[in-house]
């Protein structure tokens, strides 16, 4: 009776069936194995073989590799050798061009010093003038400072305005037409005294003009101050005018004019823009306000008339002259045509002289010839030729 070794499902197993499913398990795990081997082993050869793929894979792209690694050698040195020989020229290129540029460098830095120089030479020569301008300016300031003192004293100021004065009519007219501090018949002494010609009344000159008023006008430092300036400028000038007018004008011994010297020509133009009134005024008062200029002016045609005045003075003796000259000029014809009338004499007596001249060739001529028979062709004298006229 079969031994029941355990029961699975409600069914008994004996021994020969256990063992009949342990054989048949076996088996089966048997298969497993050698399927799994075989596989293994199929998987095994693939991994050879694509191994044996990748190496001769990898020794192609290494034999591409040394190729390359190889012409890259080859090119390197090639380019290696290219620049050597561009480094070569460049360094040749650069000397020659470092020589170029030193040179110009050179000759740059020469005319540089040069222009330098010459430069260094015109500005030492300019601040020589400058420094010779400042010492002429230093003297031209103190000149100022000492102007500007003397002008600030009334006296000093008064005896500039003479001298300036003095100094214009001096060089201007002759010695003896003019007179300084003249001295009138009412005991009047004026700065100047002019003589024309022709004339015993003196033209007269005052040169005491006062500027302490022109002064405080122009440096007024409000405009009540500058109208207040200007007043008392106008009434100063007015009193001038009506002073020379009254001590200067003595009927038939002085001129009919005077003139009042200004000595700046800015303040006579200050005057004529701003105090015009002033100046009509002195017009009518036969009072004439004069700057330097105009005062030069006035020597100049009073200098014209003294001209004219000796040209009249001269013109007897001229006519004198002139009539003598004539005189000389009739003898000196009458003489001419005596001189003519010699000429003309001593004209025929050279045509006589001539003609005989003439006779004693042609007897010489026949002489020559052993013409002794034939006569001469001319045996009289011609007729004289009428004397020229």
């Amino acid at each position: 009776m079969p031994v029941v070794l355990f029961t699975f499902g409600g069914r008994p197993f004996t021994v020969a069936e256990a063992a009949a499913v342990a054989a048949a398990v076996l088996a089966l795990l048997l298969f497993l194995v050698l399927v799994t081997l075989v596989r293994q082993s199929r998987a095994r050869a693939a991994a050879v073989a694509e191994e044996a793929l990748r190496r001769d894979e990898m020794d192609r792209r290494l034999r591409e590799l040394v190729r390359v690694q190889s012409e890259t050698a080859g090119r390197v040195q090639s380019m290696t050798e290219i620049l050597a020989q561009r480094q070569s020229e460049l360094a040749r290129a650069v000397s020659d061009r470092l020589d170029q540029t030193s040179h110009r460098l050179g000759e740059t830095l020469s005319t540089a010093a040069r222009a330098t120089h010459e430069s260094l030479t015109r500005i030492a020569e300019r601040l020589v003038m400058v420094e010779t301008a400042e010492r002429t300016l230093g003297d031209l300031s103190a000149q100022v400072v000492s102007l500007r003192e003397t002008l600030a004293n009334k006296q000093a100021r008064g005896a500039f305005g003479q001298a300036r004065m003095e100094a214009i009519v001096s060089d201007g007219l002759p010695r003896g037409s003019f007179a300084f501090q003249y001295t009138l018949s009412n005991g009047k002494r004026p700065d100047c005294a002019i003589f024309l010609p022709g004339d015993a009344r003196p033209l007269l000159i005052d040169s005491k003009f006062p500027l302490e008023a022109v002064t405080a006008f122009r440096e007024a430092p409000s405009a009540e101050h500058r109208k207040a300036a200007g007043q008392r400028l106008r009434n100063d000038l007015l009193k001038h005018v009506y002073d020379v007018a009254e001590r200067y004008f003595i009927p038939g011994e002085t001129q009919d004019v005077a003139l009042i010297f200004v000595p700046s020509e800015s303040v006579y133009a200050e005057i004529s823009e701003h105090f015009d009134g002033v100046v009509q005024e002195a017009y009518r008062q036969r009072v004439v306000l004069v700057s330097p200029s105009l005062l030069m002016l006035a020597v100049q045609v009073v200098q014209a008339i003294a001209k004219d005045a000796r040209m009249r003075e001269e013109a007897d003796r001229v006519r004198a002259e002139v009539g003598a000259l004539v005189e000389d000029v009739s003898r000196l014809r009458e003489r001419v045509g005596d001189l003519a009338k010699h000429f003309a004499q001593v004209g025929d007596d050279v045509q006589r002289v001539i003609i005989s001249a003439d006779k004693i060739a042609r007897r010489g001529l026949r002489l020559e010839q052993l013409d002794f028979d034939t006569p001469g062709p001319a045996s009289s004298p011609p007729p004289s030729s009428p004397p020229p006229k």
